[in-house]
C-alpha cells in the first residue's frame, strides 16, 4: 500500500539564520514507540543556511553523511585536512566512522541543501571522506551513493542506494526497483503526483509490499530517492543517526 509522510510531522530543531526541518524517515508509518528511522535511513535534514553563518568545528561519530546541495555554496573544512566549496552538482560523503570533524560556512547568498544521515553497519570503521562532481540538470534518475560493493560513485557503508532526478513540469518517471530494498522517495522541491497522491516539497512516500508507481511532475521537480535494505545491521552509536 503507498503511504505518505507529510509535513506536520516534521521537526524544526532550528530556525533562522540556520533553517532546519528534520525529517525522520520512519515517522511515515505512524505506530508509536517505532524507531523514528527507515532502516538504517535515519535522517534528513533539509536546511537553510543564510549569509554570514559558521557551524565551527565539531564531530561527529558512526555517521555516514551525504551533503546534497541544490542552492548556493558551502564552504567545507575538516580534521582529514579538506578545504573545498559544496554546491550543486559538487557532492560530499562524510564516512564518520570513529571520529571526524568538520566545520560549514556560507560566505554569500544562502545555502539550500540536504544533510543526510545513514548508520553503518558497524561502530568505529575507518573515518574518511569522498567528493563527486555529477549533473546538476538532468531528468532522468542518476545514482550518487551505493554500498561498498556496488558502481556507485560514493560508498556508504551499508545496504543503501541514494539516487536524484529532476524531472520537468508534466514529465513522468518510473521508479527503479532494486530486489530486496525498500524505497522511500522525498521531494526537495516541486510537486508530484503518484497514484492518487499528490505529493509536495518536504513530502515523502513508500510502499513496503509493492513497488512505487510512476511518478508525473506538476511543476519543475527536484526528487530523492532512497533505496534501503530494512532489515539491514547497524550501528545504533552514531551522533545523529543514532538518534530514535
Amino acid at each position: 500500500m503507498l503511504i505518505k509522510l507529510g509535513t506536520e510531522n516534521h521537526k524544526q530543531p532550528f530556525k533562522d539564520p540556520i533553517s532546519i526541518t528534520r525529517v525522520q524517515p520512519g515517522e511515515i508509518f505512524q505506530e508509536k514507540g517505532r524507531d523514528s528511522a527507515f532502516g538504517p535511513l535515519s535522517i534528513i535534514d533539509h536546511a537553510v543556511m543564510r549569509k554570514g553563518i559558521k557551524i565551527k568545528m565539531h564531530e561527529h561519530v558512526n555517521d555516514e553523511i551525504l551533503s546534497y546541495v541544490s542552492h548556493g555554496v558551502s564552504h567545507h573544512k575538516d580534521s582529514a585536512g579538506f578545504e573545498a566549496p559544496i554546491a550543486p552538482g559538487k557532492l560530499m560523503l562524510m564516512n564518520a566512522g570513529s571520529s571526524f570533524w568538520h566545520e560549514e560556512k556560507v560566505e554569500d547568498g544562502y545555502v539550500e541543501m540536504l544533510q543526510i544521515f545513514i548508520r553503518p553497519r558497524e561502530t568505529d570503521l575507518k573515518p574518511g571522506i569522498q567528493f563527486h562532481d555529477k549533473p546538476v540538470d538532468h531528468s532522468d534518475w542518476y545514482v550518487m551513493v551505493g554500498p561498498e560493493n556496488s558502481e556507485a560513485p560514493l560508498h556508504v557503508r551499508q545496504s543503501v542506494y541514494i539516487l536524484d532526478a529532476h524531472p520537468k513540469a508534466g514529465e513522468t518517471l518510473e521508479i527503479p526497483v532494486y530486489q530486496g530494498l525498500t524505497p522511500f522517495l522525498y521531494v526537495m522541491s516541486g510537486d508530484i503526483t503518484s497514484g492518487d497522491l499528490k505529493i509536495g516539497r518536504q513530502e515523502s512516500i513508500t510502499d513496503l509490499e509493492n513497488p512505487l508507481p510512476s511518478v508525473t511532475a506538476i511543476k519543475n521537480t527536484t526528487i530523492v530517492l532512497f533505496l534501503v535494505d530494512m532489515n539491514a545491521e547497524m550501528s545504533m552509536a552514531g551522533t545523529i543517526s543514532g538518534l530514535k
